[in-house]
């Protein structure tokens, strides 16, 4: 009788385990994810989500060519083909281009065949859209399941979370962006902001292009250097 309480104990603890894995973006347990940097040094990596959209990436583009800033753009497959010239722009800046599904679908129910079509398809769009064949993916809000590994894995990417995001999609104001990030900067840290907005093609990303020169004016002056995301894929 013990012996099954403790079996069915461990396999309750086992489920609620897995649950938490598919909408933690950070867990390990289906494979291996790239969450952070190296603490040692004072590096970090700006990532951006959801685009391109006619909103704000060509502002982010801007921003950062003017101050040499790297980045890593995980594209929605649609946004790509609404914005082709902003996808291509991205690709030819020489920023890391990611995959981000074809219509930024929640993946943790999804079953091995819809994972597939959401990855296989935004692959073959970001390619011949930008010449460039992404390297890395990220799921939609970071909510992932065994399938969604498999498939990542097919396509060689590295699948990647985040150190901490801001929740810039909420637009709370352009200073307040600013200074989200500035508290949280620490070594290695994988940033999340947003170029587009998942849900809606005209979605509203401006306070965060306008936000980003104070973002890596902050972080210099505290001592970082922002590197390409490619740093921290052997």
């Amino acid at each position: 009788m013990i012996g099954l309480e403790l079996g069915i104990g461990l396999g309750g603890a086992g489920l609620g385990a897995l649950g938490a894995c598919t909408v933690w973006p950070n867990c390990g347990l289906f494979g291996p994810v790239l969450g952070r940097g190296p603490r040692s040094g004072r590096r970090l990596y700006l990532t951006f989500d959801d685009g391109p959209s006619p909103t704000a990436t060509a502002a982010i583009l801007d921003a950062l060519g003017a101050e040499g800033v790297p980045a890593a753009f995980f594209m929605v497959g649609e946004q790509v083909r609404r914005n082709p010239e902003l996808a291509r722009r991205v690709a030819g800046a020489g920023h890391a281009v990611g995959n981000h599904t074809q219509h930024h679908v929640k993946l943790h129910l999804k079953g091995p065949s819809a994972i597939a079509a959401e990855i296989d398809t935004a692959h073959a769009v970001i390619d011949a859209t930008t010449g460039v064949a992404p390297r890395f993916f990220r799921a939609p809000h970071g909510f992932r399941n065994p399938f969604v590994q498999a498939a990542a894995r097919r396509h060689g990417y590295a699948v990647c979370g985040w150190t901490f995001g801001v929740w810039d999609t909420d637009l709370p104001g352009t200073d307040t962006i600013r200074e989200r990030v500035r508290r949280r900067l620490r070594p290695g840290a994988i940033i999340l902001l947003h170029d587009g907005d998942g849900y809606d093609a005209e979605g509203d990303r401006t306070q965060t292009a306008a936000a980003l020169p104070g973002i890596i004016a902050d972080a210099r002056a505290r001592g970082y250097e922002f590197r390409p995301l490619s740093d921290l894929v052997v």
